[in-house]
C-alpha cells in the first residue's frame, strides 16, 4: 500500500513538473521598416519588433517614424481556441508549449513636402493672423 501511494505521489509531481507552457507574442511590422512602437504607452522597439504579452483584449498602438503620418489606433488581440476558459486548463498542463503571435502590419503613407516659397510663405502667415484678429474682433470676450 506504502509503495503504491509514493507511487501516485511521484506520478503526480513528475506531472506537474513536466507541464507546457503558453507562449504570447504581438509582433508589429511595418512597410518601410523602421518605425518606433508603442504599446499601451510603453516603447516596444522598431518594426519589426514582438513584445510578449499577458491578457487578451484591447492595446493601444502608436507607430511613428519621421517623414512619415504618425499611426495612433487601438487594436485588439483575439485569444486563439487553446486560451478559452476549461481548454486552457488542459493547454497549459500539455507537456508542450504552445505559442501564440499576433501579427500587426501597418503600411506607412509619407508626410506630404511642403516646399514653399520664403515670401509665399509670409504672405500667407500674415493672411493668417489678418483672418485671428478680425475673428477676436468680432467675437468680443464675455
Amino acid at each position: 500500500m506504502q509503495n503504491k501511494r509514493e507511487k501516485s505521489v511521484l506520478l503526480i509531481a513528475s506531472a506537474l513538473l513536466l507541464t507546457g507552457c503558453v507562449e504570447r507574442q504581438i509582433r508589429v511590422t511595418s512597410t518601410p521598416p523602421g518605425a518606433r512602437v508603442w504599446l499601451n504607452d510603453q516603447e516596444i522597439g522598431v518594426t519589426p519588433c514582438e513584445s510578449g504579452f499577458t491578457f487578451y483584449g484591447g492595446y493601444d498602438l502608436r507607430l511613428e517614424k519621421p517623414g512619415y503620418e504618425a499611426i495612433h489606433e487601438l487594436r485588439s488581440a483575439k485569444a486563439p481556441l487553446h486560451e478559452y476558459p476549461v481548454v486552457d486548463l488542459a493547454a497549459t498542463a500539455a507537456p508542450s508549449k504552445l505559442s501564440n503571435t499576433i501579427t500587426w502590419h501597418f503600411d506607412l503613407t509619407p508626410v506630404a513636402e511642403r516646399s514653399m516659397d520664403p515670401e509665399l510663405a509670409l504672405t500667407d502667415l500674415i493672411d493668417r493672423a489678418a483672418d485671428l484678429r478680425s475673428q477676436a474682433e468680432s467675437d468680443p470676450a464675455e
